[in-house]
């Protein structure tokens, strides 16, 4: 009877497990998605460029305290490098730096769609533990207040 109740123990973990985690992956797309919207509530560009800046900035800090948790495995900090890396790149098309044409006030509710679909492309390749994972939303949920 033990045997039974553990295993399905076990097996009810790994479930909830890989709900949780792409609970967790789809909260940062949520993250996007809602600064996506705002943008596109928003007509004056300023103010655009300035949300999609904004978003960019909180989800960078809330990567930078993660990777510096100490017991951080060696594949999440390789997940929070490769996240932050996108982010820059991002950070950097908006503003026009590093070789990158600036994205032009016509062009930034399509941006912030691009955005989006890039951090949904982005889960398929990086991966990050759900612990990892559940410390990056914790620390924007407080970098926003």
């Amino acid at each position: 009877m033990t045997t039974r109740r553990t295993l399905g123990f076990m097996a009810m973990v790994f479930i909830l497990a890989f709900t949780a985690c792409a609970g967790g992956k789809q909260d940062i797309q949520q993250y996007f998605s809602n600064a996506a919207d705002k943008v596109k509530a928003t007509d004056n560009p300023s103010e655009k460029r300035q949300i999609l800046s904004e978003s960019f900035q909180t989800m960078a800090s809330a990567l930078d305290m993660a990777q510096d948790v100490p017991s951080m495995s060696a594949n999440d900090l390789a997940g929070i490098h490769q996240l932050r890396i996108a982010l820059q790149e991002k950070q950097d098309e908006l503003a026009g730096h590093n070789g990158y044409v600036r994205v032009s006030d016509e062009r930034l509710n399509a941006f912030s769609d691009y955005v989006v679909q890039d951090m949904e492309q982005a889960d398929q390749v990086i991966t990050i533990s759900l612990i990892t994972l559940l410390l990056v939303l914790i620390l924007v949920v407080l970098l926003i207040k």
